[in-house]
């Protein structure tokens, strides 16, 4: 019985011979690898029209890059055998040598248009200057026509059609042609800044996005960033040995959701690099809140034998032969680019010792019988409501103190304090205020002998969310209309991307319109949020959707995902900030609607709002216990 099993499987299922794969399919399954959606295609093709030399550069494209992709450069041209040649897999002008050491040109494995011809149906055109025609050769699902001559000027013009119509499982993945677009632009705009001696034009489906001379540097960053960015640059500049590190960056009052704002070159070419990426966020990790990316334009140069780039196809990630010197550099240089001594001046605050600190003290017969009070102000999610309309500014004495208390000593003005004289009977579960600490964090004190830090900014952010989503889905988010309406230009891209979802922003009370190429006017906000925020929530809700990968705004899930980013996004702009002082009245009256209010443990970004230490903790930190 079991030769019969064994004689049946063998029938059904012949065991497998090792064959040699056609050179079709091996090009298809390297498409994978390297074209993975029309902007990785894209960003082979401009490296490569790059490292032709050329003056100018201008890329369009169609559908998002699906239906067409056009690259044209007026560089050094390819010959007829250069160009048949160029079709083949592993055929590549970018190497002197094969040590793969000293690689200067962006471009250099030989992959990109054989994967794309395999993909898709290529068409490149070429002359050299000395020649009196150009050639042209196509390939179509991996088939090679032959080379033929053309009308063409000097330097290589590609066309890309019907992306991965030979590879139907892979088109079936892609996005919209707007997300898909956003990817191509990304990349479009990164090269062009890492070519600054180039002329680029960018078109996106008849409309041109940017058309940029040659510029240096600053201003070639300057154009592809917003305005006001460019504005704050500062210059950064160190050096550790051979290596150099050269730039510009922003103050930390300008950051984004995302990184789109950080364009890196190591040896002239664009990267996205962990290690460089880990830098920047150390540097900036007292500076700005976790989630939230600075904008700066940064170019490394170190020895060729440094640095590695046949690390991944897509040439975006390096390996460093000195990772921790590259590291010291990238932060040190900032740091003193933003003036920070050490990395420490000017940021960390220091508490002084408890007996610099003011002294409060309270008579015996206060201490057990004075109730405290929060209904100075209404808790109420209303807009009229001081808490959730943005506290407003109240002047007064450093040391604020409850009836009955007297000033023993102040000697630290970090604290300022507003004692009551008892909480004993109360039961509050986030304690009553009895401190402001530098500013930004509310000190409160609970029945059972409990401290409470609660950090003002998240705290209130999270109310003022919770408000919001509550008038949204009641339908009654009240837009206010702006007196002088705020005109915001942006780049074209992000400025098209927030019309088309101008729908979904006026559910939530902010109404905006188109006002020329590339700029919009907000004519109103919410009545929860302050008119002088307007720029910087638009800015944001601008890279936010940018970085959405979500398809059809008139999916369900796309519009609740996009509204609760947009209402967690008003949430931070419309709450008080880190720095704002509070009366004790608005510390308890926010403590106090924090303990009726859903989530309040966590700000809109997932931070926490508030840290309880109790007397065990205290005197295992003091080690009393």
């Amino acid at each position: 019985m079991s030769d019969l099993v064994s004689a049946s499987a063998t029938d059904h299922f012949p065991a497998p011979r090792v064959r040699r794969l056609s050179d079709q399919t091996i090009n298809r399954i390297a498409a994978g690898e390297v074209i993975e959606r029309p902007a990785a295609a894209l960003k082979e093709l401009v490296e490569n029209a790059i490292d032709a030399r050329p003056s100018r550069i201008s890329v369009s494209i169609e559908s998002g890059g699906i239906e067409r992709i056009t690259v044209t450069d007026d560089g050094s041209g390819m010959t007829e055998e250069e160009l048949s040649l160029a079709i083949q897999r592993h055929c590549t002008s970018k190497l002197d040598d094969e040590n793969l050491v000293r690689i200067a040109t962006l471009g250099f494995r030989g992959e990109a248009l054989p994967s794309i011809g395999a993909a898709a149906r290529l068409s490149i055109t070429s002359r050299t200057p000395t020649s009196d025609t150009a050639w042209r050769i196509k390939v179509e699902g991996g088939a090679v026509s032959p080379a033929e001559p053309a009308a063409g000027s000097p330097g290589t013009s590609i066309v890309v059609e019907d992306m991965f119509f030979a590879t139907p499982a892979r088109r079936k993945f892609l996005k919209s042609p707007r997300v898909e677009s956003r990817h191509a632009e990304a990349v479009v705009r990164r090269l062009a800044f890492g070519a600054p001696d180039i002329a680029f034009r960018f078109t996106v489906d008849g409309r041109t996005i940017f058309d940029l001379p040659a510029q240096d540097l600053l201003t070639r960053a300057t154009s592809l960033l917003d305005a006001g960015e460019a504005d704050g640059f500062l210059p950064v500049d160190g050096k550790r040995g051979d290596i150099t590190l050269s730039g510009y960056v922003c103050g930390p009052a300008v950051h984004r959701p995302t990184a789109s704002g950080q364009y890196m070159l190591v040896n002239g070419r664009p990267v996205s690099d962990p290690l460089l990426r880990t830098a920047i966020r150390v540097a900036f990790r007292r500076l700005i809140e976790p989630g939230r990316h600075p904008v700066l334009v940064l170019s490394l140069n170190l020895p060729w034998d440094q640095v590695d780039v046949n690390v991944h196809p897509a040439k975006t990630e390096l390996r460093f032969a000195d990772e921790a010197a590259i590291r010291s550099l990238v932060i040190g240089s900032l740091n003193r680019a933003l003036g920070i001594d050490g990395g420490h001046g000017g940021i960390q605050a220091k508490l002084s010792s408890p007996s610099q600190a003011a002294r409060i003290w309270y008579p015996p017969e206060k201490r057990q019988n004075e109730q405290f009070s929060s209904s100075a102000i209404p808790l109420t999610s209303q807009a009229t409501s001081p808490l959730v309309s943005g506290f407003s500014e109240i002047g007064r004495s450093p040391l604020t103190t409850q009836p009955g208390a007297r000033v023993i000593a102040q000697e630290n003005p970090a604290f300022e304090s507003a004692i009551p004289e008892s909480v004993a009977e109360q039961h509050y579960p986030l304690g009553a205020a009895i401190a402001q600490i530098f500013n930004t964090y509310i000190l409160s004190v609970t029945d059972d002998d409990g401290l409470i830090l609660t950090d003002q900014h998240a705290a209130h952010e999270r109310l003022t969310h919770e408000a919001l989503r509550r008038q949204y889905l009641e339908g009654a988010i009240s837009a206010q209309r702006l007196l002088v309406p705020d005109v915001i230009d942006l780049p074209r891209g992000r400025s098209e991307l927030l019309l088309a979802h101008a729908a979904t922003l006026a559910a939530v009370g902010i109404d905006i319109e188109a006002f020329g190429p590339g700029a919009i006017v907000v004519r109103s906000l919410p009545a929860l949020l302050r008119s002088s925020a307007a720029t910087a929530l638009i800015q944001d809700l601008a890279d936010e959707l940018e970085a959405d990968e979500t398809g059809s705004p008139t999916e369900t899930a796309a519009i609740e995902s996009r509204l609760e980013a947009v209402l967690a996004r008003m949430a931070c702009h419309g709450s008080i900030r880190a720095g704002r002082k509070m009366t004790s009245e608005e510390m308890n009256a926010l403590l106090r609607q924090m303990e009726s209010t859903p989530h309040s443990g966590t700000c809109s970004h997932g931070r926490p709002t508030w840290i309880r230490l109790s007397r065990k903790d205290l005197e295992n930190m003091f080690r009393r216990s």
